[in-house]
């Protein structure tokens, strides 16, 4: 089952790398592409990923603490998977608890970032890559995940500097793919189809995030 499933994911990946090239060979008929235009697109060749650094972190300001490569999926998105979703987390325990929880991979879970009650943002999976958070796969694959420090039932926990934190950072996320920052694309684990999660929960602030959210995207800060 789980070499069918890599296969799979590998014939999507490779199918609609060849689609942009052939496209693009076919626009252009027998004439030689030009040169920056191959260095543009070279990553989209079969079998070609994009260039990963070790320890670089997709917004500025985060720290880099890498997940078990057991808790989430190797990609190359938006090229292999389009982006249209953020969706909010909550870790129903400490921020330390949740990384270590994401490190361990009998955990076989994860999410691309955690954002703690002080606004501290650790980043554990690039945005690249599929984590395994929303228990949906085809909601992992669309989708970037945040969690957030605390449980659902303590409001005290929704703290101002970590609503700020993750208004930056999905603003950040937002805007580049291109994801409107409303409630339709910006959802919580809730709401993911086939979940029996309920986090953030009733005591999340949605109204106030959204306008958070918005209000960053508009901002240089």
């Amino acid at each position: 089952m789980g070499e069918n499933k890599a296969a799979e994911d590998g014939d999507r990946r490779i199918g609609r790398r060849a689609l942009i090239v052939g496209g693009l060979a076919a626009a252009t008929g027998t004439a030689v592409l030009a040169r920056d235009e191959l260095a543009r697109l070279w990553w989209r060749v079969p079998g070609i990923e994009k260039p990963r650094e070790q320890g670089v972190v997709d917004f500025a300001g985060a720290r880099w603490v890498a997940a078990s490569e057991a808790n989430w999926r190797r990609a190359d998105r938006p090229d292999d998977y389009d982006i249209d979703m953020v969706i909010v987390h909550v870790t129903q325990g400490d921020f330390d608890s949740a990384v270590q929880a994401f490190q361990d991979p009998e955990h076989k879970a994860s999410t691309h970032y955690i954002v703690g009650q002080d606004g501290r943002i650790t980043q554990m999976i690039r945005e690249l890559d599929v984590a395994y958070h929303a228990g949906n796969r085809d909601y992992n694959e669309r989708s970037v995940g945040i969690e957030h420090e605390g449980f659902v039932d303590r409001p005290e926990d929704f703290t101002d500097e970590m609503y700020e934190a993750s208004a930056r950072l999905t603003a950040r996320i937002c805007a580049r793919y291109g994801i409107p920052a409303d409630r339709e694309h910006i959802i919580g684990h809730i709401e993911v189809p086939g979940t029996d999660h309920t986090d953030p929960g009733p005591h999340w602030d949605w109204n106030r995030y959204l306008k958070l959210v918005r209000a960053a995207r508009t901002s240089r800060a």
